[in-house]
């Protein structure tokens, strides 16, 4: 595939699109993709950025390691450079802190959009906020020698990052209790058998499993796609009955779209 040219490139993220896939991938390897508040703001604009065009979003990341989660630098007396450190946040009010954590969820809530389909592609350590940010995509494929941990707890911490939800929906509330508390490995076999990751392979067959994924996501037609979506995210927090109720309304506008006869 030829080269893109990318259409975001800062603080470690890079944004490409080639007609309906778009890829973001994180660029600093040296450092395992450890995460910062400017990488999280670089990660919400890609999300901002993203054409109409694109209906599928790969995340992916250079070097052996996907993400070894948050820079430690954040916990230093001086923080980043032209940022508050996080010793200076936990001594500001709470609306100020509220606010704060807030704006660097933004770089985690946009890849469950209903309009596209997210996959993470998953290689080494996603630890922390790395794994977190491999939760927030719809799906995920993974190398076979990635290790998932969720460490916030065991620092003294909780995962904020908004990791919590799509885990537990994933794996249940007591297996989620547990990789949090414990803040132990979850390997790729693991990983598979509950739920985490749609597949594993070895890691020189990871960017052609995500290809070939990616191009059966194109297969059914758009539409279909972002209803369907919709209906599947929103099954959570429907009873039997509510859901049977979305199922119809979602079919009408479809049968009606297909006749011509939509609005």
């Amino acid at each position: 595939m030829a080269s893109l040219d990318p259409v975001l490139d800062k603080d470690g993220v890079r944004l490409t699109v080639d007609d309906a896939i778009a890829t973001v991938t994180l660029t600093n390897p040296a450092k395992r993709n450890a995460q910062s508040p400017a990488l999280w703001r670089a990660l919400a604009e890609a999300g901002r950025l993203l054409p109409g065009t694109v209906r599928v979003v790969v995340l992916r990341a250079e070097g052996k390691s996907f993400s070894a989660g948050l820079d430690r630098q954040a916990f230093t007396p001086e923080g980043f450079d032209g940022e508050p450190s996080f010793i200076d946040l936990a001594r500001g009010d709470d609306a100020e802190l509220d606010a704060t954590i807030a704006e660097y969820q933004d770089a985690f809530t946009w890849w469950r959009r209903s309009d596209i389909i997210s996959v993470a592609a998953v290689q080494g350590h996603a630890i922390g906020a790395g794994f977190q940010l491999a939760l927030a995509c719809d799906l995920r494929v993974v190398a076979d020698d990635v290790q998932f941990a969720m460490r916030e707890t065991s620092l003294g911490l909780v995962p904020d990052l908004t990791g919590t939800h799509p885990l537990v929906g994933l794996v249940g509330y007591a297996r989620a209790l547990e990789i949090c508390v414990t803040g132990r490995s979850v390997q790729a076999d693991e990983a598979v058998q509950t739920g985490l990751a749609n597949v594993a392979v070895p890691g020189a067959e990871l960017d052609g499993a995500v290809h070939d994924l990616a191009a059966a996501l194109l297969a059914a037609p758009r539409d279909a796609v972002i209803e369907t979506k919709a209906l599947l995210r929103g099954a959570g927090g429907r009873s039997y009955e509510e859901q049977r109720v979305a199922e119809r309304a979602a079919q009408a506008r479809r049968l009606r779209d297909l006749a011509g006869l939509g609005e």
